[in-house]
């Protein structure tokens, strides 16, 4: 095994990171004798072992000049064992990292174009099995294409030519600082003359991606004010927003301490739209440089790597960011407050339409989110999915809202983000936490049976979360026959048809059946995840009409009595489906119960003074 004191040298080059393959080569201090090394198989943020093990090839291990046979164990395929010859006190080891060009994915997705590539330490790396990683010190080196720029929260950057040299770092630290780098690439300084340093390093697919407006810059340089007002402390020396802008590359975020994975659509920082749609990613990242990073569940730690991580908190590592991303969106200028609530409005109506939380609590979506993460839409309102994201939004918000009402709007969760996730300025930490802490922590911010209240809404079936933060808030969701812009807005971006809240499917514009809404009106005309719908009512449809199609033909069966009709294949099978439904458009909103305080109103304000 490694000494404590010696280095791994890992020289990583992307140059072919275009054609899809990395080359990593490893100079491992290691003593004569039986050695295991493991590749990282529960990667932080990813919450499942995702470690993309499967794409490794061309492993080989070289002693003395000489190569040294290897074999993986039957039963743990992230270890290989090896003999160690006589007399060597270094391992040369060689593999190559095989880029995936799937959509979906954390670090084992699509994560390179012809223009960019996004590198995850995690992806190149074995070390001594059973190790700590904070222990372990390697000294990286990076390769790129020609004439790249790369932006990384690694210090100690000295570059000659197209190669950088890193100082040397914990495998913690190294694999939580990925490398970002691109032909056509762009830094923009978030926090000029302030100290500690904020930037956005982008790397896009074209130089028109980058020429990001100023206005929205703006808003970037506030979100870094707001999230400074609400937790009073920065856990960083300093802190980069890696920034994908790729149709090709899998679309996600990805945490890290003291940068995040933020990968999306080409024209994301340029276009209105497609800007609306996800304004919350980089937010959402941020937030958990605080909650997931700095505060992070007991059961989330894995110091090598190999030990399973249990998810049963994701309620508030993944629910609580996901609200303050989105508060923070608001709060920022990243959305509009009418954004904000039309966000929101989507995501209270997808719940409401949910059968799958009659049997499946919303504990059990983040106890069970090891292999929920791996669900596609098919079928996913019955057999729910990372429901605690979405779900998780209206719990925080109703404890935002309970503390207000409990205080006379003297608190809110804004004293309990500053209490719990606070603490001093300063080097990266961690403080993990339990259930118990956070009950304590609320409790501290104002006296309140916080464990019940919790309790409740996560295990019990059919809970009136939503509605009950929205009623405690002050507002209330509607629907009505006027489209709702976010929502339409996204479903274009992601190419859908979003008929969920009247027939009961979700639609791809290729026509194929995404999900149909279980015992909905598709469902009980039998049809199925996977079909393909060829025409509505007589009227054939393609990308561009269907929608538009659709919701004509909704309207005009609306308080009737004649039913649509759905031609669907099956494979080579094509039948007529008959929809009895009559209800019409149906758009959410939210609007304003003027006999309550407008919680949700003050929870949108801003917090800091505008960013300069």
């Amino acid at each position: 095994m490694q000494a404590p004191s010696a280095a791994t040298r890992i020289e990583v080059d992307t140059t072919r990171a275009p054609q899809k393959i990395i080359h990593s080569h490893m100079e491992m201090p290691v003593q004569a004798g039986p050695l295991d090394l493991s590749y990282p198989e529960w990667i932080p943020g990813e919450h499942e072992p995702s470690g993309p093990v499967v794409n490794v090839a061309g492993i080989k291990f070289i002693a003395n000049g000489k190569a040294v046979a290897w074999k993986r164990d039957p039963v743990d395929m992230y270890s290989i064992h090896l003999e160690v010859p006589p007399g060597t006190t270094t391992l040369d080891v060689d593999l190559d990292f095989l880029l995936s060009s799937a959509s979906s994915g954390f670090s084992s997705g699509a994560s390179a174009s012809a223009f960019l590539n996004l590198l995850s330490w995690n992806q190149v790396v074995l070390f001594p099995k059973g190790a700590d990683a904070a222990k372990l010190t390697y000294v990286p080196s990076l390769r790129l294409p020609d004439a790249w720029k790369y932006g990384t929260a690694l210090p100690g950057a000295k570059q000659n030519g197209n190669v950088i040299d890193f100082a040397p770092v914990s495998l913690e630290t190294l694999i939580d600082s990925p490398v970002l780098s691109g032909r056509y690439f762009r830094v923009i300084d978030l926090t000029p003359g302030q100290t500690p340093t904020h930037e956005m390093d982008l790397a896009a697919d074209s130089a028109a991606a980058l020429d990001v407006p100023p206005a929205r810059i703006a808003a970037y340089r506030q979100l870094v004010a707001e999230a400074g007002a609400l937790f009073g402390a920065r856990h960083y020396r300093d802190y980069h927003f890696l920034v994908s802008l790729s149709d090709t590359v899998a679309h996600f975020g990805l945490e890290h301490h003291e940068s995040s994975d933020d990968r999306t659509y080409e024209h994301f920082l340029i276009d209105d739209k497609v800007h609306a749609g996800g304004a919350y990613l980089l937010s959402h990242e941020y937030v958990h440089s605080w909650n997931g990073k700095y505060r992070r569940p007991e059961g989330l730690l894995s110091p090598d790597y190999t030990k399973p991580m249990k998810d049963d908190l994701l309620w508030g590592y993944e629910g609580l960011t996901d609200y303050l991303g989105e508060v923070l969106a608001a709060r920022s200028g990243l959305w509009t407050n009418e954004q904000a609530r039309e966000y929101f409005a989507r995501t209270a109506a997808i719940l409401d339409s949910e059968p799958g939380r009659s049997w499946r609590p919303l504990q059990d979506t983040a106890t069970g989110a090891v292999f929920l993460y791996q669900t596609g839409d098919d079928w996913s309102n019955w057999r729910r999915s990372v429901d605690f994201y979405g779900e998780g939004d209206f719990l925080w918000l109703g404890v935002d809202a309970m503390i207000r009402k409990l205080t006379n709007d003297k608190k809110s969760l804004n004293d309990f983000c500053r209490l719990f996730e606070g603490g001093a300025t300063g080097q990266p930490d961690l403080k993990s936490y339990n259930f118990e802490d956070v009950v304590d922590a609320l409790s501290e911010v104002t006296p309140y049976d916080w464990a019940t209240y919790l309790r409740t809404r996560l295990d019990e079936l059919s809970t009136n979360t939503v509605d009950e933060a929205l009623s405690n808030s002050g507002w209330k969701l509607i629907y009505t026959d006027q489209p709702n812009e976010i929502a339409s807005d996204r479903d274009k971006v992601r190419k859908q048809v979003d008929l969920r809240l009247t027939l009961g499917l979700l639609m791809n514009t290729d026509g194929s059946v995404a999900d149909v809404i279980y015992d909905g009106p598709s469902f009980k005309a039998g049809i199925g995840p996977g079909m393909k719908l060829v025409a509505i009512d007589g009227r054939q449809i393609d990308a561009e009409s269907m929608a538009d199609t659709a919701n004509e033909e909704i309207a005009r069966a609306k308080g009737g009595s004649a039913p649509i009709q759905l031609l669907v294949a099956n494979g080579d099978d094509v039948q007529m489906h008959a929809l009895d439904y009559h209800g019409g458009l149906r758009y959410p909103h939210l609007v304003r119960d003027e006999s309550k305080p407008d919680y949700f109103g003050d929870v949108l304000k801003p917090l800091a003074p505008a960013a300069k």
